[in-house]
């Protein structure tokens, strides 16, 4: 029988400040706008309101790649008058480009890149690195966080919305880099249905329906479905199956009290893909290569359809979503909302992982083999959050302001049990090895140790409670003023179970190998995040800006997975400070061509202070500190009534201002001695990125398109020397073009057939790179995805 010992406790409680003097700061203000603003309006409040006629215009219609707002109703500004890059990436486009998933969708906006992960995590999600800093833990569907490793289908996207830089004001914890957006498809007051049916290269299958239908004057409903079966281009054996529902009943529509009923249902399935080794490639390091057995041969590349997994392996999720929104307009320019959204999403998955190269007999390429490793996840994410949020426009002494403020309470948890192969027994205390595979003809039918629940396990959940305060002043035609706070108070707890895997002998007692050991560890603390921007209309489609803005990321806030043992050199311990996140931004945003093109340019510093960092004597504290400079174009719209466009261009310079220093002398640079990162550059963020999409549509509704992506070379270390290399396989890896082109053409007015190919070039690339260089993800090869659009 399994016995349970060695309760770990942990506390931390922190900056108790004044979270009580910001609540009644922020009830007064919001308490004098609303009555303000009633006042104001009281005579007009009591009028019928009726839903204005609509002329259409074909001159004034907007351009399809073009948004003018986001969703959230935390911006009241147009986008050429916010004081902050924002990129707003509308379903027209991603759906043009065949692009399906959150991770495609972003390729339409530079200075992102994606990250391969490490163990469980390898493959399952969007692992998003944005302005130099990780960004996983940042993905928002409708404004609310939405948790869990996962992939993000698009299925039921309107659009998605990038915001970069910190964003403490719109959501409390957060990275440094920002955050992104989905925004859900909702009823509307239309009668239409729309839908694809696509095959592709690898055995692509997906169709997807839209219907909206009116149920009445104010009512209407939406439902979205889509099912997908595929393989992965370039990839043997690997499969990304996903199956989807989404509903949307809208009630009291055009009146002043308005109802969203939603509800989303996903699932995924399929073989997950563990990646190929990263022998071979440019860049490679094995020291076999330089002073061993093959010093001055470089090895050839592996075949990158090459499946080193087992065909058992599964990747199962499952996301519900269940989301009530409650709008009343209290008066003109006042709106009072209500979210209330529950949230689960679990995900069980096995995967074979590959490391370590072996060459057995390096002469003969035949003997070397991989070492591979079963990864299984069992994790489960959970939130339950109620939102309410208060919109005034009105004015005093001339001025006017659009006042935003709201109150959150949210709960967050994440379980994830331990998994691996059967545990150890005092006979055997170290697990069985898994088998090898043959570096060039791995076997898809080799036998594993079954993967299960080790009985550990890490359980956390955070609790929050927030309160924020927004205003827009408008001080005349040419200046604006914005400026906005929050207040976050939360706790976050976590249990850890772990099983011990050796003998030990301390002084007091001997603990079996296979007892299941406790501890926890609990944080109590408040955040703190403001932002001021200022704004300058030279004309009224154009704007130049400044802005500043600060968040706040606390121990356990990505995963609620507190370290339990007080390890200095965890950035998860409960004892430190959070990490802060500052930009500073310099911008200009111009509506050109009669509002049809949308200019943007901003010089920006983002910088991640409180980072852990190592110092000459071995210590671990918090004060390291990370910084990203840089300009980033973009340009989104139609140049001609039948010419559309979207560009982004991105130029980042970043360094580890703070960092390791394992030699006691601060002018020495980095890269002289091994471990020392200060001075260098920071992972995953190439100096250059560019994306672009156009399209033009002729007069009988042909349609041709295509566009170009560029991705500069990237480090996985931030330490360049000799010593560093002989810790990983790859230091960085280089550059690439992405070639992609469509076609579509018109049946008749309601039926569409569209061809999109991918990679036009077959440019061979790493789309994707572990931590450690071992392993990498091909970039997808020269492909083609064939459909038919209709549209009633």
């Amino acid at each position: 029988m399994t016995t349970i010992q060695k309760s770990t406790h942990i506390v931390s409680k922190k900056r108790s400040t004044g979270l009580q003097l910001t609540a009644t700061a922020l009830s007064s203000a919001i308490l004098l706008a609303s009555a303000g603003a009633m006042a104001a309006d009281d005579a007009k409040a009591t009028e019928t309101k009726k839903l204005d006629a609509v002329k259409v215009d074909a001159d004034a219609i907007e351009p399809a790649y073009k948004a003018d707002k986001v969703s959230s109703a935390k911006f009241t500004q147009p986008l050429v008058d916010t004081p902050q890059t924002i990129v707003v990436v509308k379903k027209e486009l991603f759906q043009q480009q065949s692009a399906t998933t959150l991770s495609e969708a972003l390729r339409n906006t530079p200075g992102i890149t994606m990250l391969m992960g490490e163990n469980g995590n390898t493959s399952t999600g969007d692992s998003i690195f944005m302005r130099g800093f990780d960004t996983q833990g940042s993905i928002y569907v409708d404004g609310i966080r939405d948790l869990g490793s996962i992939s993000r289908d698009t299925f039921n996207t309107e659009q998605v919305e990038i915001a970069k830089g910190p964003a403490g004001v719109d959501n409390g914890r957060g990275a440094a880099s920002g955050y992104v957006n989905l925004s859900s498809k909702l009823a509307n007051l239309e009668n239409a249905t729309s839908g694809t049916v696509i095959g592709g290269t690898s055995d692509y299958k997906r169709a997807t329906v839209d219907v909206n239908r009116e149920l009445g004057e104010t009512t209407a409903l939406r439902v979205n479905l889509m099912k997908q079966d595929a393989g992965v281009d370039g990839r043997d054996e690997v499969e990304n199956n996903f199956q989807g529902f989404a509903a949307s009943l809208g009630l009291g529509l055009g009146t002043d009290t308005r109802t969203y009923i939603n509800i989303l249902s996903m699932e995924q399935s399929g073989i997950p893909d563990g990646g190929i080794p990263t022998i071979g490639l440019d860049g490679y390091y094995n020291a076999i290569f330089v002073t061993g057995a093959l010093a001055g041969q470089t090895p050839a590349q592996v075949d990158t359809e090459n499946f080193y997994g087992s065909t058992s392996d599964f990747n199962d999720v499952k996301a519900n979503m269940v989301t009530v929104r409650i709008e009343q307009d209290l008066a003109d320019g006042v709106t009072l909302r209500n979210t209330s959204r529950y949230g689960r999403t679990n995900q069980d998955q096995l995967l074979t992982g590959i490391n370590a190269v072996t060459f057995a007999t390096p002469a003969n390429r035949d003997t070397w083999t991989i070492s591979r490793s079963r990864q299984g996840k069992d994790q489960t994410n959970q939130i339950l959050t109620n939102q309410t949020n208060l919109v005034a426009a009105f004015d005093t002494g001339g001025i006017k302001h659009d006042l935003v403020s709201g109150i959150e309470f949210t709960y967050e948890s994440q379980l994830n049990y331990t998994m691996g192969i059967p545990f150890p027994t005092p006979t055997s205390p170290t697990a069985p090895s898994q088998a090898n595979a043959n570096l060039d003809n791995p076997s898809t039918a080799d036998v594993f140790q079954p993967v299960r629940r080790t009985g550990g396990k890490t359980d956390g959940e955070t609790t929050t409670y927030a309160l924020y305060l927004q205003d827009t002043l408008t001080l005349n035609e040419q200046w604006e003023l914005s400026a906005g706070i929050r207040a976050d108070r939360f706790h976050t707890k976590t249990d850890v179970v772990t099983r011990q895997g050796a003998v030990t002998a301390p002084a007091t007692q001997t603990i079996p190998v296979g007892t299941l050991l406790a501890s926890d560890a609990h944080l109590t603390d408040e955040l703190f995040g403001w932002k001021l921007g200022g704004v300058y209309k030279p004309a009224a489609n154009g704007s130049i800006y400044v802005s500043y803005a600060t968040s706040q990321l606390p121990p356990g806030g990505a995963n609620f997975a507190l370290n339990t043992t007080n390890a200095t050199n965890n950035i998860n311990n409960p004892n430190l400070d959070p990490q802060e996140g500052t930009n500073a931004e310099l911008g200009t945003k111009w509506n050109v061509l009669n509002n049809k093109l949308f200019l943007t340019a901003a010089l920006f510093r983002s910088t991640n202070e409180n980072e852990i960092a190592t110092n000459p004597d071995g210590s671990s504290v918090a004060i390291g500190e990370k910084q990203v400079e840089g300009l980033e174009l973009g340009a989104v719209g139609s140049l001609t009534d039948k010419w559309q466009i979207s560009a982004g261009l991105a130029f980042m310079d970043n360094e580890i201002t703070r960092g390791n220093r394992t030699v006691d002398n601060p002018s020495t640079p980095a890269n002289e001695a091994s471990g020392n990162n200060e001075g260098g550059a920071i992972q995953w963020s190439p100096k250059t990125t560019f994306t672009l999409w156009n399209s033009y549509t002729f007069e009988n509704g042909f349609v041709i398109g295509g566009g170009a992506r560029y991705i500069d070379t990237m480090v996985s270390s931030s330490v360049v020397n000799e010593a560093a290399q002989s810790t990983r396989s790859m230091l960085e890896f280089g550059d690439y073009w992405v070639l992609d082109a469509m076609a579509s053409y018109p049946i008749n007015k309601n039926i569409s057939v569209q061809l999109n190919v991918m990679n036009l070039t077959d440019e061979e690339y790493v789309g994707s790179l572990n931590n450690g260089g071992s392993r990498y993800y091909p970039g997808a090869p020269l492909s083609a995805r064939l459909g038919i659009n209709f549209a009633f």
